[in-house]
């Protein structure tokens, strides 16, 4: 290892050693609202609280969600500053309440946030950096969409303009980046359900920023922002170890100050755009002057790189492959992009050429060779028809080919005899069937026969033959050239047939692909028109009708895609007939763009606009046809997409419907029955309470007390699922022996069951835990009820505690009918019902549901497993947290 490697090395390693001391900043980062990022900051807060960690919340949102809420309790937070504003009050985070308490580590939400004026610092994050410089640790919380350098790109995926940023500068100062994440149909459902918002300002938000493709966009990026620090830190370790790995595949442009420079940096740059990765220019010095000009031109490359966001630098060495790799090695680059380089003949047969060097030394390493615009209209002008466009040109390359055979042939007639001569001829047909048509051959091997016969065929300089010999070797190389001209076109022909079906199948799989990636209507229209402006090479709208019935472009690439009035009218006739119209057809032909339906006679999705350049001609068969095929899948995956929501729609409207029948013959009967008897015991005492005995009053009074209590109890479960459902329901957390809650609930069950007999094994040990008292017990009670109502007579019912490792499990053991496997998860919905199991025929279907609601709540589940042989075991599985060093 040299000198400076080793210095590079413990510079790195000093560096890292550094950082580690001074980085102290934490990010939960999230890709949308809602994802749980203030939830896992106030959960890792807990967990460093139970260890002994000084933790502080300086300032924490919930938006009002009580889960999150919860989580502040029993947590240190500061006092707020009070600051007015616009002659309202409101509140902010006290930055020098926060360095006078100076804990170890403190909680500032809402990273991108602006402060009000008046405060020291004009954003939050300035707060933070204070906060830091302080030596004082962060924990904070950012959407990815409030990143400076995503600020453009967050704009085109959701035609949202984010006013709040956040340097990324200030990203590469966290220690550590925890990425937050939740499929986006589950942060949609949270959405619905007032999660995240309330429910008008829900109800906008998914009609803009919280669509599917929008959340998946945003996941992306936000996966990918997380990819790019832990590929920085991974680069960094290893590099103060003396090597380097990429996790992410780092793209490098070789350039050598030629004209290719500046085309091969723009390609880097899009090729690393679309790989999300980060890339940089090289350029290896040798010690060769560089004339004017070539510096020139390199200097240029280097600023447009710098310009374009990616790294430069000058490598000095005299083996330029050996640098690119040693530098690749260094810097865990995965892909080296170069440009047709121009070397010598020799250089290639000896197998020294650059290309071949980096092949055989980079084996690691993907090398991608870029042939500028110009250099490949010269090789398609070599290979094809160097001597104009069309027909005319397929017939001065095939005379240049035989005049150059007839100046081999002169060359070689002094040491070849005058039969392998025609070898010579023999080659330049067989060159010139392979590049052109057949008709194009027959004339070069017609050229080539009578020029054979006149020059080199004795007599010479006479189309004479003077033996027979000659006259067959004339006429066989006459068959033999027409032959091999007739199956090298063909071969060739079917070359390019199979060239052009690979290149179309390859486009619809790429198609299919991203379609399949796309889950509502605006996404699979705007890939579909991004990979018919790819394969086709034009501009393309896709057009739909909106909410009022117009037909307009609801996506187009490029984005500022302008269709005319021709356009449109082409656009609604064709939607209205199911058939092409505008340009290349015979139906208002005057329309500059191809308009293509989507949709059928009897299902209109839309139309599909191709607008080809002017001067360009009409599109071969296989692009028409293409062009078809990729329109006709777009319209099935269309089709789908709204199958889809018609089904999901049918589904929920169902799912309503039943709720609906299923509440209504709820109330009828749980209002009802309680309601008639006490109509009738109510009425018996007034019409004949004199006349009764004192027992049948009490007995009538009793019936009246007990139905009533049923009546409020099913009321009261009515209120509980309100609150559970709207997300109103407040947890009064306070610490309760386990054993006290089991009494409770089972001293209220006797009430109701005197007969029952319940048999109770708590464990030896006292537990405590942190909840609300009076819903865990309604929620063990509500369990006991649904156990006792179907417990045969004489049979008990069992209530086992047990802690299990950080949580605790109660059972609840009956030995009923039981429940059905099939059926086990469905009875905690709302109104469900079993015809045998462990719920009555009387009941509502709410008690479970409520129990569910309330354990949930907590940070525990419910769930429904088999009995011993026999019946049923309801289990309750809550947190156990840590024990309270004094709690009586």
């Amino acid at each position: 290892m040299s000198e400076p490697s080793r210095e590079a090395r413990a510079d790195a390693l000093l560096d890292s050693v550094q950082e580690e001391r001074t980085r102290r900043l934490k990010i939960f980062l999230g890709a949308a609202p809602g994802v749980g990022k203030t939830y896992a900051m106030l959960s890792a807060a807990r967990e460093l609280k139970r260890q002994g960690v000084d933790v502080v919340i300086g300032l924490v949102e919930t938006h009002g969600r009580q889960e999150t809420a919860a989580l502040l309790d029993g947590l240190e937070q500061l006092p707020r500053r009070k600051v007015n504003y616009k002659g309202r009050d409101f509140t902010e985070f006290d930055l020098d309440a926060a360095l006078a308490r100076r804990p170890d580590i403190i909680l500032v939400d809402e990273l991108a946030h602006t402060n009000l004026p008046g405060g020291r610092h004009e954003r939050r994050w300035q707060d933070i950096a204070e906060l830091l410089e302080a030596g004082i640790e962060v924990y904070t919380a950012l959407n990815v969409q409030h990143l400076e350098s995503l600020n453009d790109q967050v704009r085109r995926i959701t035609n949202v303009t984010v006013r709040e940023t956040v340097p990324d500068a200030f990203l590469d100062r966290a220690r550590d980046i925890v990425l937050v994440d939740l499929p986006p149909r589950e942060l949609i459902q949270r959405l619905k359900q007032g999660k995240v918002y309330v429910p008008e300002t829900a109800a906008a938000a998914l009609d803009a920023f919280f669509s599917p493709t929008n959340l998946v966009a945003l996941r992306e990026l936000a996966v990918d922002t997380v990819a790019g620090h832990v590929d920085s830190d991974l680069r960094e370790h290893m590099l103060a170890r003396g090597g380097a790995m990429p996790v992410r595949r780092r793209v490098l442009a070789a350039i050598d100050g030629h004209s290719q420079s500046e085309y091969l940096v723009r390609i880097a740059r899009r090729i690393a755009e679309r790989r999300g990765a980060p890339w940089s220019v090289a350029f290896v010095d040798t010690g060769v002057t560089l004339d004017k000009g070539r510096r020139e031109r390199l200097d240029a490359a280097m600023r447009l790189a710098r310009r374009l966001g990616g790294d430069t630098v000058v490598l000095r060495g005299h083996a330029i492959a050996d640098e690119l790799i040693a530098h690749a090695d260094r810097e865990g680059i995965g892909q080296i992009i170069l440009g047709r380089t121009r070397e010598r003949p020799l250089a290639r047969m000896l197998g020294r050429s650059l290309t071949q060097l980096l092949l055989r030394r980079g084996a690691h390493l993907e090398l991608t060779i870029i042939a500028t615009p110009a250099e490949r209209a010269k090789s398609r002008l070599r290979l094809r028809m160097p001597g104009g466009p069309g027909r005319r040109g397929e017939y001065i390359y095939a005379t240049l080919a035989t005049l150059v055979a007839f100046g081999l042939s002169f060359i070689a007639d002094r040491y070849l005899s005058v039969a392998n001569l025609s070898l010579i001829f023999l080659t330049a047909v067989l060159v010139v069937a392979v590049r052109t048509r057949m008709a194009v051959a027959v004339y070069t091997a017609t050229l080539c026969f009578l020029g054979y016969n006149f020059f080199f065929a004795p007599p010479r300089y006479t189309l004479m033959i003077a033996n027979f010999d000659d006259v067959l070797a004339v006429c066989l190389f006459l068959v033999a050239a027409l032959v091999a001209s007739r199956l090298a076109t063909k071969l060739a022909s079917q070359v390019e047939s199979l060239r052009m079906a690979h290149a179309q199948a390859r486009a619809l799989l790429a198609l299919g692909q991203r379609l399949s990636t796309s889950t509502d209507a605006e996404g699979i229209r705007r890939v579909g028109a991004a990979a018919l402006a790819d394969v086709l090479r034009c501009d393309v709208a896709m057009l739909a009708r909106d909410a009022s019935q117009v037909l307009r472009a609801v996506a187009a690439s490029p984005r500022d895609f302008d269709l005319t009035t021709q356009d449109l009218g082409a656009a609604a006739w064709c939607e209205q007939h199911a058939e092409q119209a505008g340009r290349y057809t015979d139906t208002l032909n005057a329309a500059p763009c191809w308009v293509l339906p989507l949709g059928s006679d009897n299902n209109h999705l839309g139309v599909a606009a191709l607008r080809f350049p002017p001067g360009q001609g009409e599109p071969s068969t296989d692009e028409r046809s293409l062009a078809l095929t990729m329109v006709q899948d777009i319209g099935q995956a269309l089709q789908r997409a709204r199958l889809a929501e018609e089904l999901e729609g049918a589904r929920v409207q169902g799912e309503t419907e039943r709720l609906r029948n299923a509440l209504l013959s709820s109330v009828s009967h749980d209002l009802r029955s309680p309601l008639a008897s006490m109509i009738g015991s109510a009425g018996t005492l007034s019409s004949y309470g004199d006349q009764l005995p004192p027992e049948e009053r009490r007995e009538l009074l009793e019936a009246i007390l007990g139905e009533g209590q049923r009546l409020d109890r099913y009321i009261q479960n009515l209120l509980d699922m309100t609150k559970l459902g709207h997300g109103t329901l407040k947890l009064n957390r306070d610490w309760t022996d386990v054993a006290e809650i089991v009494a409770a609930a089972t001293t209220r069950l006797r009430k109701l069951f005197p007969d029952l007999r319940v048999d109770t094994v708590l464990p030896p040990q006292t537990l405590l835990l942190y909840v609300h008292p009076a819903l865990i017990e309604q929620a063990l009670f509500n369990i006991l009820e649904n156990a006792a109502r179907f417990s045969p007579p004489g049979e008990p019912v069992r209530v086992v505690v047990r802690p299990k490792g950080e949580q605790v499990q109660m059972d609840v053991v009956d030995r009923g009918p039981g429940i059905p496997e099939d059926e086990r998860a469905r009875i905690f919905d709302m109104f469900y019902s079993v015809s045998r199991g462990d719920r009555a025929p009387q009941g509502t279907g709410l008690g479970l549901a409520i129990c569910r609601g309330m354990i949930g709540a907590h940070g525990g589940s419910v769930e429904a497993l088999p009995g011993d042989g026999v019946g049923t075991t309801i289990r309750i599985t809550l947190p156990l947290p840590a024990q309270p060093v004094n709690h009586a």
